[in-house]
């Protein structure tokens, strides 16, 4: 499963340049071109892993919107800029940036400091998913509805999160199967069939929680979200 980011960059040729990379380097990134968009797409934080902010940004700096995203997620975020003055890398990390690079950066450098920061974040907690009445642990494998415990297989802790980052989409067989599976063939499909079955059963006490099979295509949840660490 894909780790997901989330990059704030309004240079159009450089953000490209590094969703292409990091993409490549296999993360998933959302990428928004302006703070605004961000700030309208907030749903991204559910399910994303790691922020990176460009600090000079029209109407939103990267400070002024790290300091918002402080008071909705813990989640880790590094500081990208052109300001390369010692004042701004150290307000940053006050602010409580993971890290700071300046622009023009090398892509496999911020790489690495993606990887260390996860590496390190990862560590130190296990992210909670509160699925309706349900609490999704991805690090332990398990779910868990009032005080009964699921100890899932990695392949269902695989499809279910996947699911959860596409939560409200529409999602094809094929794209499922290649991205879960490796292959796209009747016999991974069957397999595919028989893991749905166990997520509905898994979820049966919550009437919120849908998976819904659209015909000839593929499926589309419908998961009320909460993140928290622990």
């Amino acid at each position: 499963m894909k780790t997901k980011l989330i990059l704030v960059e309004d240079d159009l040729d450089l953000g490209m340049v590094l969703k292409q990379y990091l993409e490549f380097s296999d993360f998933e990134v959302i990428w928004f071109n302006h703070p605004q968009e961000f700030l309208s797409n907030l749903d991204h934080l559910k399910t994303a892993e790691l922020v990176i902010l460009d600090v000079m940004m029209p109407e939103i700096d990267g400070f002024t919107l790290a300091k918002q995203l402080k008071e909705l997620t813990p989640i880790p975020y590094l500081f990208l800029t052109a300001k390369g003055q010692s004042f701004d890398r150290i307000l940053g990390l006050k602010i409580g940036a993971d890290d700071y690079i300046t622009k023009p950066c090398d892509p496999e450098e911020l790489l690495l400091r993606i990887k260390n920061i996860l590496k390190r974040n990862q560590s130190f907690s296990d992210i909670i998913i509160q699925i309706g009445n349900y609490s999704f642990n991805r690090n332990q494998l398990t779910l868990q509805y009032k005080d009964e415990v699921f100890q899932l297989t990695e392949k269902e802790t695989e499809l279910l999160y996947y699911f959860i980052q596409h939560n409200h989409q529409l999602v094809s067989r094929k794209e499922i199967l290649e991205t879960i599976w490796g292959e796209n063939d009747y016999f991974m499909g069957r397999s595919l069939d028989v893991f749905m079955t166990r997520l509905r059963k898994y979820f049966i006490h919550d009437q919120q929680i849908k998976f819904e099979s659209v015909r000839g295509v593929g499926y589309k949840v419908v998961l009320p979200l909460e993140e928290k660490k622990i």
